[in-house]
């Protein structure tokens, strides 16, 4: 790290939390590492979609490889556009991409019945109900005061717990889920990431999350929890998705994009408590001008996607965690995370490498990021006058979005649409929120 670069950090220490604010620009190797350390928490989620959604089809395992470089690709190009902003596109915070598990199902119901080129259509027809939302999110701004949106990032965090907790005992369907290797592998990445981040100075403070996976990593190979059999059989470089299209063609049509429709409206929401969550975690106040933005940002994202062989996109909430945990809230790093992104996309052989990190590693580290993430939203709501109005939302909506969270089946004898619409914990708690503090009157 330069000299600059040190005395900056030292500078706005003293002024804010943050090392590096939104604006600032860490010298290109420590923004590499941050930006990969970015990746690394959003990467399961990345390639988890398209996984799903070509198993789900019976895909053969080139198009299905074809479809992971083609979403990794996709990914890091939103990213860049959300981050860096492209004309009255992208927040301009530090939010990563991807594509979102509220797509599956509908990707699966189109899948079968119109094949890829159906699913291709969904995503670029169903991009246009974002494009037009962004339009109307100022007018809105008003129905999301401090108690929903500290409520919101409280249930980000609240509900990917259950996530990191399936990754630390080795990932759900795994032969070895809960076996004392693959928690006691996590507890160290755990430690390690804590001791660094409370004790380390400078980079091994702020990259505290990547070194203590590297490190956890290392010890997964002799454990024999690594598989280097996927990296082996990864093809160097590739065009991702671009053949996809050129096979199987795009078809537009009504019935394919009707499953898309509730999939869009919900991530439009989960993306403005995403958003507002990110720009709490950078300590920036966000406007309705960003939020209205970076809905956009996901719209032409997604309207992209469909013409590169990805699904639709949307923003990340598992990086909110990693703001308040390295005290960098720099957009150009996140700019860098999805040059990154694009590489990988380009190298499978790279892509199959971050693929093989072991799930107790990633559960490691993401008990700590998600709790952060929980402990900011309260940190918001701890500012709400806790009267007995504000309690009743706060509580009815957390418990809301966390039953749903632990027990989905709930929801298994409604509607698809309704299924779709509250199959978040997320969605289901924002919903909440909002119309509770629609209907119950202000205490004078």
């Amino acid at each position: 790290m330069s000299k600059s670069d040190s005395s900056q950090m030292t500078k706005e220490a003293r002024n804010s939390g943050l090392l590096y604010q939104i604006d600032d620009r860490p010298n290109v190797q420590l923004s590499v590492l941050l930006g990969f350390q970015h990746i690394v928490a959003a990467f399961g989620g990345i390639v988890a979609v398209p996984l799903v959604v070509s198993s789900s089809l019976g895909l053969d395992l080139q198009t299905t490889a074809m479809m992971v470089s083609a979403a990794i690709f996709v990914a890091g190009i939103a990213t860049i556009i959300q981050a860096k902003g492209v004309g009255k596109a992208g927040s301009r915070l530090p939010c990563i991409m991807g594509t979102d598990f509220t797509f599956v199902g509908p990707s699966i119901a189109v899948g079968s019945t119109m094949g890829l080129a159906g699913i291709f259509g969904a995503t670029i027809l169903g991009s246009f109900i974002e494009m037009i939302l962004s339009k109307f999110i100022k007018p809105l701004m008003k129905f999301f005061p401090p108690v929903v949106t500290g409520t919101v990032v409280t249930l980000i965090g609240l509900t990917l717990v259950p996530v990191a907790m399936d990754w630390c005992a080795g990932g759900v369907g795994s032969p070895t889920y809960g076996s004392l290797t693959n928690i006691s592998v996590a507890l160290v990445v755990m430690t390690i990431v804590i001791l660094l981040n409370r004790y380390g100075k400078g980079i091994f403070s702020s990259a505290s999350i990547l070194i203590g996976m590297f490190l956890g990593y290392l010890i997964c190979i002799p454990l024999g929890l690594v598989d280097f059999a996927p990296i082996k059989d990864a093809s160097l470089i590739g065009l991702p998705g671009i053949p996809l299209v050129l096979e199987h063609g795009i078809k537009f049509s009504i019935a394919g994009v009707v499953p898309f429709i509730v999939a869009y409206l919900v991530t439009t929401i989960e993306t403005v408590g995403c958003l507002i969550a990110v720009a709490e975690a950078a300590e920036k106040q966000a406007t309705s001008e960003d939020l209205s933005r970076g809905v956009l940002a996901d719209g032409i994202g997604s309207f992209m996607a469909g013409f590169l062989g990805a699904g639709p996109n949307t923003s990340f909430s598992q990086n909110v965690g990693l703001i308040p945990m390295t005290r960098v809230a720099s957009r150009h790093v996140v700019v860098v995370a999805g040059i990154i992104m694009m590489l990988l996309g380009i190298f499978p052989k790279l892509g199959a490498i971050v693929a093989s990190i072991p799930s107790p590693v990633l559960g490691g580290a993401g008990v700590v990021m998600f709790g952060v993430v929980a402990a900011s939203g309260m940190k918001t709501l701890s500012r709400v006058k806790m009267n007995n109005r504000n309690l009743l939302i706060i509580a009815v909506s957390i418990a809301l979005g966390l039953g749903i969270t632990t027990r989905p089946d709930l929801l298994s004898n409604l509607p698809n649409e309704l299924q779709m619409l509250f199959a978040s914990g997320i969605s289901t708690g924002t919903i909440a929120a909002l119309l509770l503090n629609i209907c119950l009157k202000e205490e004078k």
